[in-house]
Formats: C-alpha cells, structure tokens, sequence
C-alpha cells in the first residue's frame, strides 16, 4: 500500500529545508538559486498546507473521540457524536485532496506553448470556424494574463484561417491548454447558405510544449534544409520586397515548417526552428507514451490527433466536450475565450482516472 502519511512527513521536510536554503545569506545574492527555490516553495506548499490542516483535524478528531468515550452526560455525547462525524469527513476530505496534490505531475506543464490551428473539413465554412478558434485562444490567453503571439498566419482573404501557429507564453498555459488538441467540430448555418441548412465542419488543433534547443538538439548543417523567398499572403500577393520568409524541413523526419510574418529572415528563421524543435519534442513525448507499455494514458489526453474532441451545436446553443460528457449552453461566451468550465472538468477528469489508475496498481503490488 502507498504510505500516504510517510511521503507527506517527507514532502514537508523538503519544504522546510527549502525554507531554511532560502533564507541563507549566500541565496539572497543569486538570482537564479531564488527563482528555482521560489517555484519549488511554490509547487510544494499547497500539499503542506494540506497536510497541516490534516494534522490539526486528525488532533481534534482524537480529542472529541476520547470526550465521547469518556463523556456521561448523554446531551454532551451526542454533540461530541456530531463533532466527530463532521471532523471525520474533513479528514477524509484532504486526505482525497492531498491524493490528488500527490499525483505525479506532467514535467511540460509549467511550460509555454505552440498551438497549430487548421482549417478542416467544410470548405470556406471550416476557414472561418478556425478563424473563431484562433480568437478564442487568443481571448482565452489574455484573459489568464499569458502572452500570445501569432506565429504564422495563412488566412483564406474571406476571414477564415488555412493555418494559424501562435505562441503562448506564461506559467502553466501548457497545464491550462493541454487538453485542446484534436478535432473541433461546428455544426450551425453558414451565412451563404440560402436554403437554411445546418453544415458541418471541422478544424484541427495541435497543443505542443516548447522545446528549447538542450532537449532538441539539431544539427543545421546535416539535418535540416533551409529555403529562402519572397513572402506572399492571401491570393499571392507581396507582403514585403526581401526574400524573407524561411522554409525549413527536417531531413531525417521530412517534417517541414515555414515561417514569413516577420520583415527579418533572421527572426522568421528562429521562430521555425522554435516551432520545429516543438514539433519533434510532441513526436519524442508520443513515443514514449506508446513504447511505455506499463503506462496508463488517461483518455482526455491521449487521443489521436483525428479524434473529435468536442462540438459547436450553433442552433442549440451547446457545446459538448466527447471526452467527458460535458454539455455547456453558453456558445457565445465559449467562443469569447470562456472555456475555464471545460478545461477545468477536462483536468478533474484526468486527476480522477490517474488517480484510480494509480490506486489499481497499489493494490496489485
């Protein structure tokens, strides 16, 4: 059996000595030791924070416990009887808490983002779905404060998207955003259509962790094959007179990335390589995740990028996450950047299933 109280004794000794690293003279002045201290106080004072109300209710528990037992006055029983009924489910109450805090975490969480956005299925009508997809992400970005930053934007000269990449940055936006990679499906009348009939289209969403050139390392001069051009937008006109857009394509994976919004061939080369050292960190992490036969991958985020994820009912105002059976029938605001609701029972969903998971394999040890 997992010795629950044994790693939460241990957690908080980590955080005391933490404390006690912080508070040294020498830290004061390194900057980098700061930062690093900060963020793991950070990540481990929720759990000792639990783990102390644990302890405080555990201590009451024990308390009203004995007054029960040693109580004669039947009014004074019956009030210790509630105490202990009211501490006993607190106590139960953290310990799920603290399950949950235990789980191990996914390393890419506290990392940013690059997000693909593609148009679909539907024609005209699946450009201008991703396009609503795009601001979405957008909105839903500012609104938690990250930093997004288009990459690379092929639009359709109606409004609609072919292809979006943004970067997002901030603290978690991959624990926020993890979830929204798959088909999206939208189902409502196009404003071209006279008859009145309902259309179906689709797009497709990539969420990938960013990659830093330590962990994707490429070798330019053999691996990759760098082309230079004019860049050019919708219907093929010039955007600027330099040859500045950048196509880059992995040799050994074929993959191929081009990048041309930026006026600098130097930045619109640096950001293809940000997206394609992203690109091969989502193909290691996949993987592993399929060579790891030992692995439990939760439903909610081991999907095929082909899967349909969720629907956008227009005419009846929904929108139904598959994964997990969730219906909101706040279209208008979803589409605003109001997605907090999904993404936070998305994320409930896979604590859940790790956490059952991880207790199955307790008991079969």
């Amino acid at each position: 059996m997992i010795d629950l109280d044994g790693r939460l004794a241990n957690v908080a000794r980590q955080y005391d000595e933490l404390q006690s690293n912080l508070s040294r003279p020498e830290t004061s002045t390194d900057p980098d030791a700061l930062r690093r201290l900060g963020k793991e106080l950070a990540r481990l004072e929720p759990v000792v924070e639990a783990y102390r109300r644990l302890t405080t209710t555990r201590t009451e528990l024990a308390g009203v416990r004995a007054m029960r037992e040693g109580e004669t006055d039947e009014e004074m029983r019956a009030m210790a009887r509630e105490e202990v009924d009211r501490l006993s489910s607190e106590e139960e109450r953290l310990l799920e808490e603290l399950r949950v805090l235990l789980l191990p975490r996914d390393p890419n969480d506290d990392r940013d983002v690059i997000m693909e956005v593609r148009a679909g299925a539907g024609g005209e009508e699946a450009g201008l779905f991703a396009a609503e997809l795009l601001r979405l992400y957008l909105r839903y970005a500012e609104r938690h404060r990250f930093e997004p930053e288009v990459v690379t934007l092929n639009e359709t000269g109606i409004g609609g998207v072919k292809e979006a990449i943004v970067q997002i940055h901030g603290d978690g936006a991959y624990s926020r955003l993890k979830f929204e990679g798959g088909v999206h499906r939208v189902q409502r009348i196009p404003t071209t259509e006279s008859s009145g009939r309902i259309h179906t289209s689709t797009a497709t969403v990539v969420v990938m962790p960013e990659a830093d050139d330590v962990e994707i390392q490429i070798d330019e001069d053999r691996d990759l094959r760098i082309e230079v051009k004019r860049s050019s937008g919708p219907g093929g006109q010039s955007v600027n007179t330099t040859d500045s857009a950048v196509r880059i394509t992995h040799l050994p994976t074929g993959l191929v990335v081009e990048i041309q919004d930026e006026k600098s061939q130097h930045k619109n080369k640096a950001k293809a390589l940000s997206v394609l050292r992203s690109r091969l960190y989502d193909r290691q992490l996949a993987e592993q995740r399929q060579a790891d036969s030992a692995a439990r991958w939760s439903m909610v985020g081991a999907g095929d990028r082909s899967d349909k994820i969720r629907t956008y009912n227009f005419p009846q105002d929904r929108v139904t996450d598959h994964r997990i059976g969730r219906t909101v029938h706040n279209l208008p605001q979803v589409m605003d950047g109001e997605i907090d609701e999904l993404i936070d029972a998305l994320i409930m969903a896979d604590q859940a299933e790790r956490l059952a998971s991880l207790m199955e394999s307790d008991g079969a040890s």
